[in-house]
């Protein structure tokens, strides 16, 4: 599939739910030693659920803190089994026989340094690399792609500009030359979204807000209750929801895949997937985020397969904001955390394990009797994944692509 030059509206951006960004170059020292590897990031946005993704099924708390919503190995579904202790969401068989094979890697009870529980600040945090959101325009990304040509410039030949601005996330921003793709048909914004978007441009854009506003009205009176909520819990919804989301996962995780494969084509790239806000119904074996968590699966075997040959040099990292509280809240979904998962694929990982140094779920070990609490800082596994996959030096990873975190060590062993 060629680069889309549909551009689309202002309206569809605000409801768009991904985007590639790659690059074409690769570092000097890996070309040295024969290799060839890609890195491709996927940004869940809104804040996965870790507990819901995978559950620590070996802890003596796990149901009394999740009560009938706990997965469990023995449930309706029944929760896929990783080790003696944790076990995956029934959703996803794809990374569980990756899993199995060594070619993905789950670590849980982790966060970036962000403690707070803004979206907006939050995966400013996670994409800029630095401690505090708002302290710069450019991610870790494109900072790190710098790194890896000498006198800090990167040969733009092979790749090719799409200037959408306003939809290029934050980590791959900055002085690298920048590829974007966009699909045509972007989802749907749940009506959470909407609403969501509206009360942030009341406050920042009056005007745009006045039509977003006329826009959601007119959307109503239509009675299209299908195109507010692609991952409603309604049974009469879900199925052509579910299967839109999954479609739509797919076509841009493969697609992702495609260019990384090519012989010319990018090397590193950036994707990002919408809906993880599961505040209502969340639905851990059956609605909403086991509806997502399939899609993600989907998109796993959709990068794996367009991979290709060069799977086997592949390394996928799969990171969000923050994650949700530990409890089920009145609206049978879960607020805003801190502790979660990030899942780690690729032929090119050591995989076939769950990284944790476990916190407990009793009252007195969560995050202000609230959180999972955060054990293992989001940094050392991308310094790692940087370091030893893409030969960015630690002196670099320290100062210049997450600065201030020298003593963050990169987390070793991460890739085979």
């Amino acid at each position: 599939m060629g680069l889309d030059r549909h551009l689309p509206t202002r309206r569809e951006l605000l409801a768009g739910s991904g985007a590639l960004f790659a690059w074409s170059q690769m570092p000097r020292i890996a070309r040295a030693e024969g290799r060839d590897p890609r890195l491709l990031v996927v940004i869940l946005r809104g804040a996965l659920d870790g507990l819901g993704a995978v559950a620590p099924v070996g802890d003596p708390d796990w149901i009394s803190l999740r009560g009938d919503r706990a997965l469990l190995l023995d449930g309706k579904p029944p929760a896929l089994p990783l080790d003696s202790f944790f076990a995956l969401n029934p959703a996803m068989p794809n990374l569980h026989r990756l899993y199995k094979s060594g070619k993905a890697a789950i670590v849980h009870a982790t966060a970036t340094p962000y403690r707070e529980r803004s979206h907006f600040d939050g995966q400013d945090v996670l994409e800029s690399g630095f401690t505090r959101p708002g302290a710069t325009a450019s991610g870790w990304l494109n900072r790190a792609l710098l790194a890896m040509e000498s006198g800090g410039s990167v040969d733009p030949r092979g790749s090719r500009a799409l200037g959408i601005g306003s939809v290029t996330p934050l980590v791959v921003r900055g002085s690298a030359p920048v590829m974007t793709w966009v699909p045509q048909k972007l989802l749907p914004a749940s009506q959470d979204t909407q609403n969501r978007l509206l009360d942030l441009y009341q406050h920042t854009d009056p005007k745009l807000a006045t039509v977003l506003q006329a826009r959601m009205k007119l959307a109503s009176l239509g009675g299209a209750p299908a195109t507010g909520d692609p991952m409603s819990d309604d049974p009469t919804l879900m199925p052509p929801g579910a299967a839109r989301v999954r479609a739509y996962f797919t076509e841009a995780a493969g697609t992702a895949a495609r260019y990384l494969a090519k012989p010319d084509g990018p090397r590193v790239g950036a994707m990002g997937f919408v809906g993880w806000d599961t505040h209502i119904a969340e639905g851990a074996a059956s609605g909403q985020l086991y509806n997502l968590l399939g899609a993600l699966d989907g998109a796993f075997a959709a990068i794996e397969s367009n991979m290709g040959d060069v799977w086997h040099e592949t390394v996928v990292a799969v990171v969000t904001e923050f994650g949700r509280t530990a409890r089920i809240n009145g609206t049978q979904g879960t607020d805003h955390g801190t502790g979660t998962v990030a899942f780690l694929i690729g032929g090119g990982l050591a995989g076939g394990r769950v990284i944790a140094d476990w916190p407990g779920l009793k009252p007195a070990q969560l995050l202000e009797d609230r959180d999972l609490k955060p054990t293992t800082d989001l940094r050392a596994v991308l310094k790692g994944l940087l370091r030893d996959h893409l030969r960015v030096e630690e002196k670099v990873l320290a100062e210049t692509v997450f600065p201030g975190s020298i003593e963050i060590k990169p987390m070793g062993g991460l890739v085979g």
